[in-house]
């Protein structure tokens, strides 16, 4: 028996429980597979709880609900809401004694754990393989064992491959040291995004309030030297005044040309470069955000995505006007959304994936938003990357179920509403925006598929969207039927409806769309009749 089975069950027969860090969610399904296959739990409540968390339970619902059966789970961020939060509610119970789990349950939970056994400290990073992860990471996770409120003690145990493993992981992690905490302002999407919404706020509003906030913060002093990070918010100043989202305006500006240097230039527009010469004359210029800067920093959304989202509606609006459907589709705008920083990670484009992805872009090339950088371009992977996540999306809206996701796509259920989430904040910022920028051509073709999005459906069946309970499937099932569009709905019959969507829910479709409800007689249907009425 493999070790990691020997702890887990030793786990058990102490009445403790424990939580099994793997590397992948692969890992972590099939570890959890396996312990299932040695234990004789019995908990058919769990499974059939689990099962209905999903309208539609999936391959990996069933997996799931095989494994929690016998008192094991796995757990990680392609499971639905209810699934985890079901999870943890029965290991705290009790009636689940092993999670094998990825390392986000590692943060922000404390659940009556006494062992953790992290299976591997190794994680694959892109062009350089495996790689040791953080000693931050192991802390997170050992630091599960032993929670004070339900235990005394707890013990946290790393698995080696050999003796000489072992003294590397004892040396790295056990005595090592855990890495410094560097403030996130250092990233340029947050510094943007910050600085946008400070001067949108009103918490700044010239230089020298800009100056003044950024040597307060954590970045500074972490940064020490001052002058640099100065020219650093004054380069994101510039970009945000470039892109129109930013108004520099008042005071007196220089502007040095040729051999001619610092000639005056009265004007109420005025560039970054030369705040620090308003500065020194004392007529520091203002900083006031624009209409559309303003509604970016209130959508929450990076100023790089504005940019990019404004850009891409422009060439929409531009082949709209060309009347060159073709490349106006929901594939544009979808693909639009997912070359984002707020999407990632985006769906990650595998080798063997390699082939069936360029057939596809070469067939769908003309209906891009945006060009399609050069193939040695470091940014073309990315590029690859956000074109599958449209095609999931793409597949969504045409109505491919969960399985066929996961299989084609490789995402799970939990990721997929994640994704679904985020690309409707996404499309609504585009709607927004478009708004503000005179693009409306564009705001009716991101309404409808907005819907789409939401409720994973072809354009065909959004009049019946709009009634109030009917989804994906009934609204299917309502078009195969005959019944289109309101008007058809009017029009069917009342006990003919009950039949596909249940007499309450039928009697209700029948009231919004404005038609009084008689009850359906007791025994009256049409269709095929019981045995008992012959």
């Amino acid at each position: 028996m493999e070790p990691l089975h020997q702890l887990a069950l030793e786990t058990i027969e102490k009445n403790k429980q424990a939580i099994i860090f793997a590397p992948s969610r692969a890992s972590a399904e099939k570890t959890a597979e396996d312990l299932a296959k040695l234990i004789d739990g019995n908990f058919p409540e769990l499974e059939k709880e689990i099962l209905k968390a999903a309208a539609t339970p999936t391959k990996q619902c069933r997996k799931l609900s095989h494994s929690i059966r016998k008192g094991i789970a796995f757990h990680h961020a392609g499971l639905l809401q209810k699934q985890k939060d079901l999870i943890e509610e029965e290991f705290k119970k009790g009636k689940i004694k092993i999670i094998c789990a990825t390392p986000t349950l590692a943060a922000g939970l404390s659940l009556p754990v006494f062992r953790v056994i992290i299976k591997s400290l190794k994680r694959y990073s892109g062009q350089r393989g495996m790689d040791w992860i953080p000693v931050l990471e192991y802390l997170q996770m050992a630091g599960r064992a032993g929670r004070p409120e339900y235990e005394s003690f707890g013990e946290a145990i790393c698995l080696a491959r050999d003796e000489a493993e072992k003294e590397e992981i004892y040396e790295k992690y056990v005595c090592g040291e855990p890495e410094e905490i560097y403030s996130k302002l250092a990233v340029e999407p947050v510094l943007r995004t910050y600085l946008l919404s400070l001067i949108s706020s009103g918490i700044v509003y010239d230089e020298t309030t800009m100056k003044d906030f950024f040597a307060h913060t954590f970045w500074a002093q972490q940064f020490q030297d001052l002058q640099k990070l100065e020219s650093i918010t004054e380069r994101m100043l510039s970009l945000l005044q470039e892109w129109g989202f930013v108004k520099i305006s008042g005071g007196e500006r220089y502007e040095e040309t040729g051999p001619e240097k610092g000639r005056e230039i009265k004007t109420d527009f005025v560039t970054a470069s030369s705040i620090e010469k308003n500065k020194e004359r004392g007529t520091g210029p203002k900083l006031n955000p624009t209409a559309l800067g303003k509604r970016i920093s209130e959508l929450y959304l990076d100023p790089l995505t504005a940019k990019h989202l404004l850009n891409c509606l422009h060439s929409f609006n531009t082949k709209n006007t060309e009347q060159n459907n073709e490349k106006n589709g929901p594939f544009s705008l979808l693909q639009m959304i997912c070359h984002t920083l707020e999407l990632r990670p985006l769906l990650r484009v595998k080798i063997k994936e390699q082939e069936f992805i360029q057939e596809e872009l070469t067939k769908r090339c003309h209906s891009l938003l945006e060009e399609e950088p050069d193939v040695y371009d470091l940014d073309y992977e990315e590029f690859l990357d956000s074109f599958k996540t449209a095609l999931f999306l793409e597949a969504w809206i045409n109505e491919k179920d969960e399985d066929y996701l996961m299989d084609k796509f490789d995402i799970r259920p939990g990721e997929i509403r994640v994704k679904l989430e985020v690309a409707d904040w996404l499309l609504y910022a585009a709607e927004e925006l478009a708004a503000l920028s005179d693009h409306k051509s564009v705001i009716k073709e991101i309404r409808k598929l907005r819907i789409r999005v939401k409720h994973g459906t072809k354009e065909e069946l959004l009049p019946l969207l709009k009634l109030k309970g009917i989804g994906r499937i009934r609204a299917r099932k309502l078009y195969a039927s005959g019944c289109k569009d309101l008007g058809d709905l009017k029009k069917a019959d009342l006990t003919s409806l009950a039949q596909l969507l249940g007499k309450a829910l039928a009697e209700d479709v029948k009231k919004q769309v404005g038609e009084e409800v008689k009850e359906i007689a007791s025994g009256k249907r049409t269709g095929q009749l019981s045995i008992t009425k012959f």
